[in-house]
Formats: structure tokens, C-alpha cells, sequence
């Protein structure tokens, strides 16, 4: 499942190819047809993402609600050829947006580019109102990429919680945006064992992995991949070959199961929780011990 960084660099493309612009809305998958006949001819105002949710507002304060799930995909392209016009749909489309001139028109830089999004395969497409993106984002946790989040709120619920740390940050009512990569790669870097329970964690851990996240996740959006190792630890500085795995990036214990630590050396565990993959390294991340006299 796309992680959060994924939706906010999809909402800045969109914003960019779209934002301010009357647009075509249509579904040729048929699925999302009548909201897209109220939508079409209307202006597009931006998109904002919020952990893995992406909200597409129209004019009226109308939105169009979108969760990728594990298999959806939304391909933004601002270079079609107004001579050639917009292609046909590939594959089961559930909703496109498109521009019907470029916003410099023929002359400008663009040459009159059309802008063209394809969704396919989401979980959700909905129109909703305010009141009903509201309430999605009240049962959503904070989302370390927005400027407005407040670490607070997942602190609250983790410091009263018995489940593990590794539960509570896939939690998305408690965090919003972390998946299994970003779990997996902030536990390590604040050696910190995922079965940890969120009872005992200290203040300052909480913030440690916080401010992580911020740093690793806005990374992330301007990149469009998950990089969490230190200098030190890059192929480059390590003299060992890249990664190569299909999501990719450079990391410490995720999908390393069984490999060396880059840090230790020690092999990498993994183990199942609530139905995920726990990767971490026994030695760096050790089990934690309560100091409570009994």
C-alpha cells in the first residue's frame, strides 16, 4: 500500500497540472459516472493529502475522496499534444480529469500542453462533502508531512496503550501516512524493538521518532522513493553494491530479512504482526527490559 509521502507528491502534481482550471471529469469505467457528470465543467480549486488519503476539491467545496488501497494508481501527465487530443482510457479507469487547452494556450512555453490524471484500482472514489472530509480527517492521526499536525494527539493514545509501538505507528487513526517501511526504518533508527509496548516509552523517544519522521517522510515526497540510511551507511560510503528491490531506496531492515545489518552485522529478524512484516535487528533494536521493581 502506498505509504504518505506517495499521496502528497501525487496531490502537488495534481494541484500543479490542475489547480484553478476548469476541467473535463468523466468515468469510462462507469463506476464514479454521476458524481463525475456534476464535477465536469468545474472548476478544480487543489488536491491535499492527509496520511493516505487524497481529497480533490472542486468549486463549492466539493471533494472528491480518493484512498489508493493496495493496488491503486493515479498517473498524472501534463504533456498531451492538443493536436492529437486526449488518448482513450487504458485498462478499468475509474476517474479521469483532463484539461481541454493549456493554461498558456498555443503560444506559450507549454505549446498548449494538455493535462490528463487516470485513477485506477483505489479502494475509494467518492464525492463528499466538507462535513464528510472532516469527518475522515477527526478519525485520522496526525500526519507527520502537514505543517499543521500535531504529534500530540498520537502521543496521547501511545503513552496509554499497551499495544506494541509497532502496532500503534500502522495505526492510522493514531499516525497517519507511516506504512511498513517507514515503521520498520524509524524503530531502527531510534533502536527501538517493535514489540515494544507504547506504555513504555518516554516523552523524548516519542518526539525522537516524531521529528524522524518529518525529516524521512518530506524526503520522500520531493523524491518519490524511501531513503532512511545515514551517510555513512550509503552504498557509496560503505563500498557495497545498491539495493535492488521494486520499492526501492536505501534502507536498514526493511525486506532485509536474513542480510546483514549495515550497522552490526547481525542478520536482520522479521516476524508477523496484525497480519504485517516486522523487520528489525535484534542486536540494535534489543528487547526492551522494565526496570520496574516488581
Amino acid at each position: 500500500m502506498p505509504e504518505g509521502h506517495t499521496l502528497h507528491r501525487l496531490a502537488g502534481e495534481l494541484t500543479r497540472a490542475f489547480g484553478g482550471r476548469t476541467v473535463a471529469v468523466s468515468s469510462p469505467q462507469g463506476r464514479f459516472a454521476d458524481a463525475a457528470a456534476l464535477l465536469d465543467g468545474e472548476r478544480l480549486v487543489d488536491a491535499q493529502a492527509w496520511g493516505k488519503h487524497l481529497f480533490v476539491e472542486f468549486a463549492g467545496e466539493r471533494f472528491v475522496h480518493i484512498h489508493l488501497g493496495l493496488i491503486g494508481g493515479m498517473d498524472v501527465r501534463t504533456d498531451v499534444d492538443p493536436d492529437v487530443g486526449v488518448p482513450p482510457p487504458v485498462g478499468q479507469v475509474r476517474l479521469r480529469i483532463a484539461t481541454t487547452d493549456g493554461p498558456d494556450g498555443p503560444d506559450g512555453p507549454d505549446g498548449g500542453a494538455l493535462a490528463l490524471a487516470d485513477l485506477r484500482g483505489a479502494i475509494t472514489c467518492a464525492l463528499v462533502t466538507a462535513e464528510q472530509r472532516a469527518a475522515t480527517l477527526a478519525r485520522s492521526g496526525p500526519d507527520p508531512i502537514r505543517a499543521d499536525a500535531d504529534p500530540d494527539r498520537a502521543w496521547h493514545r501511545i503513552r496509554r496503550s499497551n499495544r506494541t509501538i509497532g502496532a500503534l505507528l500502522m495505526d492510522q487513526g493514531v499516525l497517519a501516512g507511516v506504512g511498513n517501511v517507514y515503521r520498520a526504518e524509524v524503530l531502527f533508527r531510534n533502536r527501538l524493538h517493535p514489540l515494544r509496548p507504547g506504555t513504555t516509552l518516554r516523552v523524548g523517544q516519542w518526539q525522537a521518532i516524531w521529528s524522524d519522521l518529518v525529516v524521512l517522510m518530506a524526503e520522500g515526497v520531493v523524491s518519490g522513493r524511501i531513503d532512511t540510511v545515514r551517510p555513512e551507511h550509503t552504498p557509496e560510503a560503505m563500498g557495497r553494491p545498491p539495493r535492488r528491490d521494486d520499492h526501492g531506496g536505501e534502507v536498514y531492515v526493511y525486506r532485509r530479512t536474513g542480510l546483514p545489518c549495515l550497522v552490526c552485522g547481525r542478520q536482520v529478524s522479521t516476524a508477523v504482526l496484525e497480519g504485517r512484516n516486522l523487520f528489525w535487528c535484534s542486536r540494535c533494536q534489543p528487547v526492551f527490559r522494565s526496570r520496574a521493581v516488581g
